[in-house]
């Protein structure tokens, strides 16, 4: 009797924990997809109590700036009318560090900010020194040439005979070093004594001269702790809500992030925006495939094949001509009236016209495509890598005899990728906080659901055998009964002596 009454309460003691177990894992169910979105939702804001407000102000990715130069090969035959032979050179690959000053939180929901970077070679990543020469054209003299085409043919003269008087050629030999990040030109120190303010540099002349210990402008973005469909995006760049450098308000549009962070639970159809102050516009990145960096889901963003082209073949971007060949940019109005042209590398995703153009191109997608890996629940990028491609339109001006009989060209001079990827305690940090933990949340709340019911049946299927137990025991009881009264009546039938009187009839055969 003891017994039965210890199972029953061990019984009903399971039922009672598979009951509360099967309630936390259904209230888990309901509410674990809400907690985990309130908690992305206060952590990725632009605040500083957020988890990734130091990340943001200190980006703890390595980002590394690789720049493979273009050397040309027969520089004195492309004065003379040949086709231009170039060969890569590099990667010469920099260090790339980044901060931001003057964090200013405003009252309309935004911050302002400055962001500093500095450049600092690194010869175990590179494929050459600093210290390695490069004959290419040189952008000053064959960028004047093209600015003066329209004027008087005694200004041209007078051009020849200042650059011929300075020592300026065509095609210039220099160091890694000096291309990168300037280098004395008798032309420009010219012009800054006679015009100054003409330039937008005062001294020294280089490609990434500009960057280096240097910001990219002030933006104001949203944080998202009031609107949070706003958050990360620009609301203004120095001041500006858009540029002036194109031919239409929609090509103007300083639209998108400043390049860093999105807005967090992207899907496949959602597309990556951001503002390039070195691209002088707004840049749209599409959805390409999911996959895994590290055991971390991503999603793939690329540039679509319209990122570059012209406006005959993509009207949108007609505001960006004067175009010429689809899938080169022309960025003169942004670059001192330069003739550059921006593009992806080796001209990868432009008219074939442009390649063949040159000998020693050969586009790659897997080698020039440009790609961003973002964790698409937080919007943070695990892995990026930007490749862009820096070109100069040269030919023959007549008038200026330092251009030769040079035939019209897009000429790259280089090409650049700028990439990071999330590594160390920092990728063990955010693996943990926002893929482990929330999949041990999702997997628990169904263990412990699973878990409660089968606890639940344990009560249930000992009742049950109970109830048959009691059945059985109460039927064979009961018929045991009958037949002993039976067997003992008959019995004293058979021993009682038959009354007086009573005839016996005899069996007859």
């Amino acid at each position: 009797m003891g017994s039965r009454a210890r199972a029953r309460r061990v019984a009903a003691a399971l039922g009672l924990i598979g009951l509360l177990c099967a309630v936390l894992g259904a209230v888990m169910i309901v509410m674990v997809p809400t907690v985990i979105r309130q908690q992305v939702l206060k952590n990725v804001r632009i605040d500083p109590s957020s988890l990734s407000f130091s990340m943001w102000k200190e980006i703890p990715v390595p980002f590394y700036l690789s720049a493979y130069f273009f050397d040309v090969i027969n520089p004195n035959e492309i004065l003379k009318g040949e086709k231009p032979q170039v060969r890569e050179r590099g990667p010469y690959v920099y260090r790339e560090f980044r901060h931001k000053s003057n964090i200013t939180f405003n009252d309309n929901d935004t911050v302002s900010f400055l962001e500093y970077r500095s450049f600092q070679f690194d010869p175990a990543r590179s494929r050459g020194l600093e210290s390695d020469y490069i004959i290419m054209p040189n952008i000053l003299v064959l960028g004047a040439a093209m600015m003066m085409e329209n004027k008087p043919f005694a200004l041209k003269l007078l051009l020849t005979m200042t650059l011929s008087s300075l020592g300026e050629r065509a095609f210039m030999n220099r160091t890694v070093g000096e291309i990168m990040w300037g280098y004395e030109d008798p032309l420009v120190n010219l012009i800054n004594k006679y015009l100054p303010g003409t330039l937008p540099f005062s001294s020294k002349f280089g490609l990434f001269a500009e960057l280096n210990n240097s910001h990219s402008g002030l933006f104001t973005v949203f944080t998202g702790v009031r609107d949070f469909s706003r958050i990360h995006l620009v609301d203004k760049w120095n001041g500006l809500s858009k540029v002036n450098y194109w031919h239409s308000d929609q090509c103007n549009m300083i639209n998108g992030t400043a390049g860093q962070m999105w807005a967090p639970f992207m899907t496949p159809g959602s597309s990556l925006e951001f503002y390039s102050p070195e691209a002088c516009r707004s840049m749209k990145l599409i959805y390409k495939e999911s996959g895994m960096f590290e055991g971390i889901p991503t999603y793939r963003f690329v540039a679509p094949s319209t990122l570059f082209a012209n406006g005959s073949v993509y009207p949108p971007n007609e505001g960006f001509c004067p175009c010429r060949e689809s899938g080169i940019q022309n960025v003169s109005t942004c670059r001192f009236n330069a003739p550059l042209f921006l593009s992806h590398p080796h001209f990868y995703n432009a008219d074939p016209v442009l390649a063949e153009a040159v000998l020693g191109l050969q586009p790659d997608p897997e080698k020039h495509a440009l790609f961003l890996d973002l964790h698409p629940v937080t919007g943070i990028p695990m892995n990026c890598s930007v490749k862009l491609q820096l070109s100069l339109y040269i030919k023959s001006i007549r008038g200026i005899g330092q251009t030769g009989e040079i035939k019209p060209v897009i000429l790259p001079l280089l090409w650049f990728q700028e990439s990071g990827t999330m590594e160390g305690d920092t990728l063990r940090s955010f693996y943990i906080q926002l893929v482990l933990m929330p999949k041990v949340l999702q997997y628990s709340q169904y263990v412990l659901l699973a878990l409660g019911c089968a606890l639940l049946l344990i009560p249930i299927v000992h009742q049950l055998r109970s109830q048959e137990k009691c059945y059985l025991f109460w039927s064979s009881s009961k018929k045991g009964s009958k037949d002993k009264e039976a067997i003992q009546a008959y019995s004293e039938s058979l021993m009682t002596s038959a009354p007086k009187g009573t005839v016996l009839h005899e069996a007859r055969l």
